[in-house]
């Protein structure tokens, strides 16, 4: 266990440069399994749910190691399903990933209830209205599920969600299916393109990837690939709300400004100054900020996990904003931590809140919650009167890479502490 303790009341300003994206890196070590020939990953971030997807990985016999500061190389030969850790798969929720590759591979997978963040309800019912939709069998257990098919056949599959997940599940169980898998309101989102272009190395034949109707003609093998995973879109938008938030002057390098439109426009539209080139944008803030409203909405809307950082950067916004969360119930917790902190704000139910401002922000003692409530608080505690201690800071490595470092790089004073 560790905790932040940050001094607050800095501006930022420098230059961050944004690691590669979580939500592709973990998907796409999973669909690895999909060919028993190694493949290399580049522009991997270092964070724990990396970590924790390689030690499911090791435990199934694969190697997977580092051979560079941000690459992998992992040699799935010889990979036994019998020998998988479950008490590993149970400490995250990226786990479920490996539903679709073990099914295409080994024609069968036991996986106990996945874990992760508290942010609400999220039941597995899409992945597994997804999975039998090709012929899977299943069963539920008191501890998990257990998935069996001798044969995969590729249908049209309508998903009863944008399910960024199931859709990438499908997508992998369907590239070695027997026919044509047409997956209809498939999510779109940059991860979901990153694990197609993933796949189609790989020797796969997937196509529109990126929209939401996703066609993959199964082939009877895979091979290894290299594969460089694309800039992270949730990192590039918490730095620039940090930018906005401060009132600094940050440049974002290495993103993908294609994945940030609607992020760079609602900016914009608060009073944020953006300036977007090639790979990089500049995010400056000057005078007062105006209220919104946020929605999250599947890509390429608001991503729902910029909701919390954007929620922090309405106490700083004058008038009334609404932050509107319809995809998860959970994921409030940070607002009480705000309040605690100064702000005015008031959940009105489990998916809306109504914060009001500015108010200006005072060090307390918080705690992180989940991840991107983490994220969000550490923000505050940038922006805030005083010394802010934000516990369980281990919560923030899932998905940010020495957040604290990076920060301090362009002005922030972040000190880690280990807790008792």
């Amino acid at each position: 266990m560790s905790r932040l303790r940050i001094q607050g009341g800095k501006k930022l300003r420098g230059r961050l440069r944004v690691a590669g994206m979580k939500n592709a890196a973990t998907p796409i070590l999973a669909a690895t399994l999909l060919s028993d020939e190694p493949s290399v990953l580049r522009n991997v971030p270092r964070i724990r749910d990396v970590e924790r997807m390689l030690d499911i990985l090791r435990s199934l016999g694969v190697r997977a190691e580092w051979t560079g500061d941000h690459e992998l190389k992992i040699e799935p030969r010889g990979a036994d399903p019998a020998k998988l850790d479950r008490k590993a798969m149970r400490s995250m929720r990226s786990s479920v990933l490996f539903l679709g590759p073990m099914l295409a591979r080994f024609r069968e997978v036991e996986l106990p209830e996945p874990g992760g963040c508290i942010i609400g309800n999220r039941p597995l019912d899409t992945h597994l209205v997804a999975l039998t939709s090709l012929g899977a069998a299943c069963e539920r257990g008191k501890e998990g599920y257990r998935l069996s098919a001798e044969k995969l056949v590729g249908r049209e599959v309508v998903l009863p969600e944008f399910s960024v997940t199931a859709t990438e599940n499908l997508m992998m169980a369907a590239a070695l299916a027997d026919g044509r898998t047409t997956i209809k309101l498939a999510a779109a989102e940059p991860h979901v393109q990153d694990l197609g272009d993933f796949l189609n190395a790989m020797g796969a034949r997937v196509q529109g990837h990126g929209t939401h109707v996703v066609t993959i003609d199964g082939v009877a093998s895979l091979h290894g690939a290299e594969h460089e995973i694309i800039p992270d879109q949730i990192e590039a938008g918490t730095f620039m709300i940090a930018a906005a938030l401060t009132r600094g002057d940050l440049t974002i390098e290495r993103v993908r400004p294609d994945h940030l439109d609607v992020v760079i426009q609602r900016l914009e539209a608060i009073g944020a100054n953006v300036e977007v080139a090639a790979d990089s944008v500049r995010v400056t803030a000057q005078g007062a900020l105006k209220a919104f409203k946020f929605q999250s909405m599947p890509y390429p809307g608001l991503p729902t996990d910029l909701m919390a950082p954007f929620g922090v950067l309405a106490t700083q916004c004058a008038g009334t904003s609404m932050i509107h969360e319809p995809l998860y119930e959970g994921r409030f917790g940070f607002v009480n931590e705000l309040v605690k902190m100064g702000a005015n704000a008031v959940v009105c139910d489990p998916h809306r809140v109504l914060i009001n401002g500015p108010t200006p922000l005072y060090g307390q003692d918080i705690k992180s919650l989940d991840l991107r409530a983490g994220a969000t608080l550490l923000l505050a505690g940038i922006l805030a009167d005083g010394e802010t201690v934000l516990h369980e800071a281990e919560i923030i490595d899932r998905g940010y890479e020495r957040i604290e470092e990076r920060f301090a790089s362009v002005g922030a004073v972040i000190i880690r502490e280990n807790e008792a």
